[in-house]
């Protein structure tokens, strides 16, 4: 179990890293596709929350689910809001990839912490089961792709060089780890049913990521028009984490 975690977190955190470094050696590809990774994600994420992880969490503690995915819902609001960090597209003629409005010092931190985060989930989700472990990190690796492009964005129009836009979101990756360790060794001191409030929590960030941040970037990219194309997309994030649960059930 610990060495899934590491791995998962691994996965969910460095390897998700290749969204940044297609940025940075394929700039005119990463801007073509980024939207439809967006769209892909947002999907995952949805369906991570309320195919998976909801349901199990739902099994064991009943409607007081809801309660801590609305929590979560709520947490990470004030955690974006406290840390003044969020995703927007830049308005620039070029671009078509998420940038943060601040800092690239506030980028760095706010990714980390961010990564953080996604640790626990990913390292709850395996102590929870394999099923819930596994789709959790192909959410988390799915829209920490998307996430990524924007980081080193927003470093390379800062002016930092290749090798120490590489370096800091490596640092930022290994929180990943970092959380999914603390998480492992930090729950079998807490109340049997902590998992499952947590999850559910985790639950209500994945929702919270997909419908306030991911989605309306879309949206605002369509311009009211329907693009068939990343709603194919959004759809086939869903579909894919209904079939992956399938399959991993049966």
């Amino acid at each position: 179990m610990f060495y899934q975690i590491i791995i998962a977190s691994f996965i969910g955190g460095v390897i998700s890293l290749s969204g940044g470094l297609i940025l940075l050696w394929r700039e005119k590809f990463a801007k073509k596709i980024s939207l439809y990774l967006v769209s892909f994600a947002a999907g995952s994420l949805l369906g991570a929350a309320f195919l998976e992880i909801l349901p199990e969490a739902y099994e064991t503690i009943g409607e007081t689910a809801f309660i801590y995915v609305m929590a979560g819902i709520v947490l990470i609001f004030v955690f974006e809001k406290f840390l003044g960090w969020y995703h927007h597209h830049d308005q620039s003629h070029d671009s078509e990839v998420f940038e943060h409005t601040f800092s690239a010092q506030t980028v760095i931190f706010g990714d980390a912490l961010h990564n953080f985060i996604d640790g626990i989930a990913i390292a709850l989700g395996f102590l929870v089961s394999f099923e819930v472990g596994l789709t959790t990190t192909i959410a988390v690796f799915l829209h920490e792709i998307p996430q990524e492009i924007g980081d080193f964005g927003v470093l390379i129009r800062r002016g930092y060089s290749r090798s120490k836009i590489i370096l800091y979101n490596f640092f930022t990756a290994l929180t990943t780890m970092v959380g999914a360790i603390l998480a492992y060794f930090m729950v079998p001191f807490l109340p049997d049913m902590f998992m499952f409030f947590a999850l559910s929590i985790a639950a209500g960030v994945f929702i919270y990521i997909s419908t306030s941040d991911l989605i309306p970037e879309l949206r605002e990219h369509s311009k009211g028009k329907l693009d068939i194309g990343h709603t194919l997309a959004l759809l086939l994030g869903i579909i894919s984490v209904a079939l992956l649960s399938t399959v991993l059930t049966h």
